[in-house]
């Protein structure tokens, strides 16, 4: 059974720190490209803010360009992201998201989608 499962959200304060774990099941890490997607409250999913390919190349988007990394353990099966100096509107559900083609992933196309996680930023 293919599964992702996200894991670390939390509360935080602005300018804190989180981890974000995805951990695959199911399927090899190492054939796909990976992807961190969110999702505000009342809002529309946001395209990809990062992503990883199988190749090592890595995609940011402004929003996040120097405060958040994406990173992979293929040997565990695991995807990370990490977050630093967050912001209130970094507060959402944050999902992580695996596709066999890098570009079509940075489009916002999936083959598979964990269920996702809540972060908060908020005094």
């Amino acid at each position: 059974q293919v599964q992702l499962v996200e894991s670390g959200g939390g509360l935080v304060q602005p300018g804190g720190s989180l981890r974000l774990s995805c951990a695959a099941s199911g399927f090899h890490l190492a054939d796909y490209a990976i992807g961190w997607f969110r999702q505000a409250p009342g809002k529309a999913r946001e395209k990809v803010p990062c992503s990883s390919s199988s190749e090592g190349d890595t995609y940011y988007a402004d929003s996040v360009k120097g405060r958040f990394t994406i990173s992979r353990d293929n040997a565990k099966n695991t995807v990370y992201l990490q977050m630093n100096s967050l912001k209130p509107e970094d507060t959402a559900v944050y999902y992580c998201a695996a596709h066999r083609s890098f570009r079509l992933l940075t489009m916002g196309f999936a083959d598979y989608w964990g269920q996702g996680t809540q972060v908060t930023v908020s005094l």
